[in-house]
């Protein structure tokens, strides 16, 4: 005869980073039903951002949202504000914008690639991974000035030039990279703890995928061809860098493993290429304009879709400000991919969703 119970998981577990709160409900040892609260990290930034700072200040104080996807938010809000402006940055400045956007997806994966190796079980893969990421952290320090708060996109285009000689670290820095991503990849491939054991868990279908309207990762990891960098050429020239969407037919946790792995050669390749074909040019386009309207714009953050929605009266302070992060719209989906599978496999698929909680709630 079969036994249910619920078991909570968070605020404040081992397998989270940040506190997410699940109530699990299982027959045995299979999990049958789940409730998924994110609902602990509001501090409203959104408010703030049209009552207390100047629309150009608001790039200084969206990036705070959170320290891993400060690069995102910046760039998205820098964006939607220029289009509220009608403002044309230069284009040495978008393809500044695309080289920091995918160094942070370089360090974002590697953070999450490691806490799967860690939710799995092997410790000694994760101090290694989070070793390895430390490449694309002093890249992003060496080009942004920081190491975790970068305020490097600003309304108008970018807050620093790239130097010749950082331009040189971070490609030679990369081929010291390649071949630890490789490493990743036949381990991650190979290894038992993470490839055979995680094959099948935590799976999603292509059509659940598409119904439950999945993002970034999880989503291709189902075949899903969903990427914003495929569908946003007026805003960043993204395909003429050698952007390529990396699918996986899987859906489950070893799926979303080698989507991340495989888009960090993907992100490596972009990123010698726009400092190969470096535009010569001016970084910031100035403007007196005050933003009217309303405007939305949508980038490929980590994690997924990031949507900014701004609205503006001609004044210095915006009329509103609307944020909705990939974690959130992953979460219907997230809360399918537990079904069915055994309790014991919760911490590898949290940890393969990549939850990011500051976003979400904020």
């Amino acid at each position: 005869m079969a036994t249910y119970y619920d078991i909570p998981v968070g605020a404040q577990h081992i397998s989270l980073l940040e506190p997410l709160h699940f109530k699990l409900t299982t027959e045995n040892e299979k999990i049958v039903d789940v409730e998924a609260n994110v609902g602990y990290v509001h501090r409203g930034i959104e408010k703030a951002c049209t009552t207390k700072f100047k629309f150009r200040q608001v790039s200084f104080v969206i990036g705070r949202i959170c320290g891993l996807c400060s690069i995102s938010h910046t760039t998205a809000y820098s964006q939607v504000a220029e289009k509220l402006l009608n403002l044309e940055i230069p284009l040495r400045a978008k393809y500044l914008r695309i080289l920091v956007l995918e160094l942070d997806r370089i360090h974002s994966h590697m953070l999450c690639l490691s806490h799967v190796a860690e939710n799995s079980g092997f410790e000694a893969l994760f101090m290694r991974t989070m070793k390895d990421r430390e490449i694309s952290m002093e890249l992003l320090e060496a080009v942004c000035g920081n190491r975790v708060q970068y305020d490097y996109s600003i309304v108008g285009g970018v807050a620093r030039d790239l130097r010749p000689e950082v331009a040189q670290m971070i490609l030679t820095r990369l081929k010291e990279l390649r071949p630890k991503i490789d490493d990743l990849i036949d381990i991650f491939q190979n290894n038992w703890s993470l490839s055979l054991k995680n094959k099948g868990i935590g799976a999603i279908s292509f059509e659940d995928a598409m119904r439950l309207n999945a993002v970034g990762p999880l989503a291709r990891a189902a075949g899903v061809p969903v990427d914003v960098r495929n569908d946003t050429e007026d805003l960043l020239p993204w395909k003429q860098v050698g952007f390529e969407m990396v699918l996986e037919n899987g859906g489950d946790v070893h799926a979303r493993n080698m989507v991340r792995l495989r888009e960090l050669l993907v992100s490596m390749k972009i990123i010698e290429n726009v400092i190969q074909g470096l535009p010569e040019g001016p970084i910031v386009a100035e403007t007196k304009a005050l933003p009217e309207g309303e405007a939305v714009v949508r980038l490929e953050a980590p994690r997924g879709e990031l949507f900014h929605y701004a609205k503006g009266n001609k004044t210095q302070y915006l009329e509103r400000l609307k944020v909705k992060a990939p974690t959130f719209s992953n979460i219907p989906a997230f809360v399918e991919m537990f079904k069915g599978n055994e309790y014991a496999s919760a911490p590898a698929i949290i940890a393969s969703y990549d939850p990011c909680l500051s976003c979400t709630a904020r």
